[in-house]
């Protein structure tokens, strides 16, 4: 998997509230799959629940065809 060189600003920003580093969408496009761990600005509509349920992704047929295997 050939992923871009990462750019502050572009594929991702310091949170100034929590200092966490969060992917922009444009980043996790390009990665091409769902991490399933619930980003800030997930481009295949993946969201936890506080109960740690999984809510259902607007594309499924996407993340799982390209979700890297191991």
């Amino acid at each position: 998997m050939n992923l871009p060189k990462l750019i502050e600003n572009i594929h991702y920003y310091i949170d100034k509230e929590t200092g966490l580093l969060t992917f922009t969408e444009l980043y996790l496009t390009e990665r091409n799959y769902c991490c399933k761990n619930g980003c800030r600005h997930c481009p295949y509509g993946y969201k936890k629940t506080s109960s740690g349920k999984i809510n259902d992704n607007k594309n499924k047929s996407k993340e799982t065809e390209n979700e890297p295997t191991n």
